[in-house]
């Protein structure tokens, strides 16, 4: 798809708990919004429940709902229909925890996110990861190189936040989603895979 025929591409948004980033991830799909592109949201468990000083889940559910002017898909069962529906072009979980990758990494499909990435990759269709997690030099290592050599897995650049505190803590380019989003959808990864800043 060419990058100047983005305007009804159809996004899922798969939004899991890193809850500290949430704020500037809404900035970047209401951006998404006025570009042209038609939103669905799907919830974590623990982003659909848990309130937290960064927010409360009604908050941000209402904040979706608003911006998509959709229901937010919240249980396995509605987001089993994503690939049979072909709902989505291209499928981001932004954010993606460290839980999450895992889980994706080993093909467990236990929160609405992850099945509707399962659906979404049955058909061959680009699944886009914001990584946000404070393990991925370490335990979760392995997992970004299992996801980076897995067909149709793309990931926005991403890069240590906080080197001196939080070594082994990296977290994706904002500014880079839509880029990496144009790329997935024209099957190739947005470089470099790791960015200088994030």
């Amino acid at each position: 798809m060419p990058s100047d025929a983005l305007t009804n591409t159809k996004l899922g948004i798969g939004i899991t708990g890193s809850f500290c980033t949430f704020k500037k991830i809404f900035e970047e799909l209401e951006s998404l919004h006025h570009k042209g592109y038609d939103l669905t949201t799907v919830f974590s468990y623990n982003a659909y429940t848990q309130n937290t000083r960064f927010g409360s889940a009604s908050h941000f559910i209402t904040k979706a709902e608003q911006l998509t002017q959709k229901d937010i898909i919240c249980t396995i069962t509605q987001a089993e229909r994503v690939g049979p529906a072909k709902m989505f072009d291209v499928f981001l979980i932004a954010p993606c925890t460290g839980n999450t990758l895992a889980k994706l990494a080993s093909s467990i499909t236990d929160t609405p996110v992850l099945m509707a990435a399962k659906s979404h990759l049955r058909n061959n269709r680009p699944v886009v990861i914001f990584l946000s997690t404070n393990d991925a030099l370490a335990a979760n290592l392995s997992n970004i190189g299992t996801l980076l050599n897995r067909k149709n897995i793309y990931f926005v650049p991403f890069s240590q936040d906080n080197p001196v505190d939080k070594p082994n803590s990296m977290i994706s380019d904002f500014s880079l989603i839509e880029d990496t989003i144009i790329a997935a959808l024209n099957g190739t990864q947005l470089s470099p895979v790791i960015s200088s800043h994030a």
